[in-house]
């Protein structure tokens, strides 16, 4: 069984990354799957069934997945190695980052279960994987909100000159980001609403949490942007500094450990560039996560759509808006 963490009656697409990826390997002979044991659970299987010829199965040994995969870029293919987040940034970052980003080799590896996607506890849960690889030069990282954002990312991914991870979304995805005149560009990110009182500064399934915790709080009278940032690096820091140069509450969500993902990427874009716009971080706090039902690990961690709107009303209540754009705010520890 598949956990999903789709809402109950939402419109979802089946397996979006594997039909992609299998629709895109019959217009371009380059492409090649790979999976280290774990086609089911990463879709893989649809490419599998679709182009078995073109199927690498690597076992448990994702070492050797990947740098298979650095041999075939290295003669002209264009492989996609698929495992859980974990196994790729834990257990083989050594060959993702010398045999095929120093080299900045075409492969794409893809990551399921990232973040808080599964109830199996921490041997599973690949909360730190953004931590661990923006610190890798060459390297495209993508995290999509929903089957829309993997189906159009996956053609130009292949097409990208250099090595990526995609953040994959498994089983039943839902399909969101077709309601908003969305389309996936490598590198951009994209204003899905305008708000003149907070700007939601998300990535990956959090916008889709965005989007409703922005329906939710419209019933409050209160009006919010979303932002959404399918590409973590490189990141988009024009659109970045745009939505933060006003006098909005700025909120970064996403479904990553505090440390290392969305929230310092955006922080320190502000930082650099001299904006003092104070940031609130909406993420996983610096732990080990429990195990259990998602639904209940996400209301737990502060992911549900629920408590993000609970923390915006918080903030709004309790903390003193600025008087113009780019006042300084009073800094506070990134917490969840």
């Amino acid at each position: 069984m598949i956990a999903s963490f789709a809402d109950p009656g939402q419109r979802t697409a089946p397996a979006p990354f594997g039909h992609a990826l299998a629709r895109l390997a019959e217009q371009d002979a380059r492409i090649v799957g790979l999976s280290a044991d774990l086609a089911k659970y990463t879709d893989m299987h649809v490419f599998r069934d679709a182009h078995p010829q073109r199927f690498f199965q690597m076992g448990m040994a994702e070492q050797t997945m990947l740098g298979a995969a650095a041999g075939m870029a290295e003669v002209g293919l264009v492989p996609f190695a698929s495992t859980y987040s974990v196994f790729a940034t834990r257990r083989a970052y050594d060959f993702l980052c010398l045999d095929i980003a120093e080299p900045n080799l075409n492969v794409n590896v893809v990551g399921a279960l990232p973040g808080l996607t599964t109830g199996y506890g921490p041997s599973h849960q690949a909360t730190e994987d953004l931590a661990i690889l923006r610190g890798c030069p060459n390297l495209t990282i993508v995290d999509p909100c929903d089957a829309v954002d993997i189906e159009q990312a996956v053609p130009q991914l292949a097409a990208a000159p250099g090595p990526t991870y995609l953040r994959l979304l498994r089983g039943n995805v839902p399909s969101v980001l077709d309601e908003y005149d969305y389309r996936f560009q490598l590198g951009k990110a994209a204003e899905l609403r305008t708000g003149r009182d907070v700007v939601l500064i998300s990535t990956g399934l959090m916008t889709m949490r965005a989007l409703q915790a922005a329906q939710r709080l419209e019933a409050d009278s209160v009006d919010v942007a979303v932002l959404h940032v399918p590409t973590v690096k490189p990141l988009d820091r024009e659109a970045v500094l745009a939505a933060a140069r006003t006098d909005r509450l700025v909120v970064t969500l996403e479904n990553h450990t505090v440390v290392g993902g969305l929230a310092e990427s955006v922080a320190s874009t502000l930082a650099f560039a001299g904006v003092g716009t104070r940031v609130v971080p909406i993420a996983l706090p610096d732990e080990f996560l429990a195990a259990g039902a998602l639904p209940t690990l996400h209301d737990r961690y502060g992911l549900s759509t629920d408590a993000i709107v609970q923390r915006v009303r918080a903030e709004l209540g309790g903390t003193p808006r600025p008087t113009r754009p780019g006042a300084a705010q009073p800094t506070v520890p990134p917490t969840a």
